[in-house]
Parts: C-alpha cells; sequence; structure tokens
C-alpha cells in the first residue's frame, strides 16, 4: 500500500503533497496486510481488530495506539515505538520486534509464538497469558514486566533476563530457568 500525494495546487502555488495525518484515526478492522508503513506516525490510531499481517511498520510510531485482536503475524515491527499501546489478544506470531519499545504496553493473552523480540524493551509491559512459545528474548529489558501466566517454555532467554520481571506459579519458564525467588 503505498499513500496518495495530494496534487499540486497551481491557483495557490504551493505543493500541497504531504504525508496524511492519522493521529487519532479509527482504522478499526481495516484490511492493512502487507501494507508499506514504516516510518509512518500512527500514534493513537484505532486499529482495533486490524489485519495488519505481513505489514512493513519498520520504526513506525505508535504509542497509545489501540491493536487489540489485530493480526499482526509476519509483521515487520523493528525498531517500533510501541510504548503505551494496547496489543490485547494481538496476533503477534513470528513478527519482527528487534529493538522494538514495548514499555508499558498492554500484551495480556497476546500471542507472540516465534517473535523475534532481541533486544526489544518490555520494560513495565503486561504480558499476563500471554504465549510466547519459541519467542527469542534474547538481551531483552524485562524490567518491571509482568508475566503472570505466560507461556515461555520453549522461549530463548536467561535466568539473568528473566530476574527483573513479575511472575507466579502459572508462569511457564523454559526447564533449565528457575522462577526467581521474588515471584513467591
Amino acid at each position: 500500500m503505498s499513500v496518495a500525494r495530494a496534487p499540486w495546487n497551481s491557483s495557490r502555488g504551493e505543493n500541497l503533497s504531504r504525508e496524511p495525518d492519522l493521529s487519532g484515526a479509527n482504522l478499526s478492522r481495516a484490511d492493512l496486510s502487507r501494507a508499506e508503513l514504516s516510518e509512518t506516525d500512527l500514534s493513537s490510531v484505532a486499529l482495533t481488530g486490524a489485519d495488519l499481517h505481513e505489514a512493513d511498520l519498520s520504526r513506525a510510531d505508535l504509542p497509545g495506539t489501540k491493536l487489540v485482536r489485530a493480526d499482526l503475524s509476519r509483521a515487520d515491527l523493528p525498531g517500533t515505538n510501541l510504548s503505551e499501546a494496547n496489543l490485547s489478544r494481538a496476533d503477534l506470531s513470528e513478527a519482527d520486534l528487534m529493538n522494538a519499545n514495548l514499555h508499558s504496553t498492554n500484551l495480556l493473552r497476546a500471542i507472540l509464538f516465534r517473535a523475534d523480540l532481541v533486544r526489544a524493551d518490555l520494560s513495565g509491559a503486561d504480558l499476563m497469558w500471554a504465549v510466547l512459545c519459541e519467542a527469542d528474548l534474547s538481551k531483552a529489558n524485562l524490567v518491571g514486566a509482568t508475566l503472570t501466566g505466560a507461556d515461555l517454555s520453549t522461549a530463548s532467554l536467561t535466568q539473568e533476563e528473566i530476574e527483573p520481571a513479575t511472575g507466579d506459579e502459572n508462569t511457564q519458564l523454559p526447564p533449565d530457568l528457575n522462577p526467581p525467588a521474588h515471584w513467591g
């Protein structure tokens, strides 16, 4: 998908070509699969239930965006700002979230199967009951992240990376990791 440009307005001698302002727009249930949205400002846009599978959102700006139940499977999101976004119940299977900013993001019951979260900032994120099977969390920042009930049973991460997170007896960890003592 390419963004349409406004034509030249010769009567006033000005070029009206510019990126559309989508901040605050309601694009719920929109079909944006395979869309080219890299570096686009989608701040506070409502994309609830939107189809964004295989979309290129690399380095896009989506803070506070509503992506509840959105399909972002196989989406390219490296370096994307999703801080404080609502991705609850979103499908992020096989998504590339390398170096993404997911600070204080709601990922409640999100599906992150085989997601690439290498060096992602998940500090303060809510990952309660999220599915992170086969996800790569190498060098991810999990300080203050909530992993209560999350399935990390086959995820790639270290004991050091899991220590600053919060979880409980329902959090499924890889067999080589132990629940941190502060989980109780």
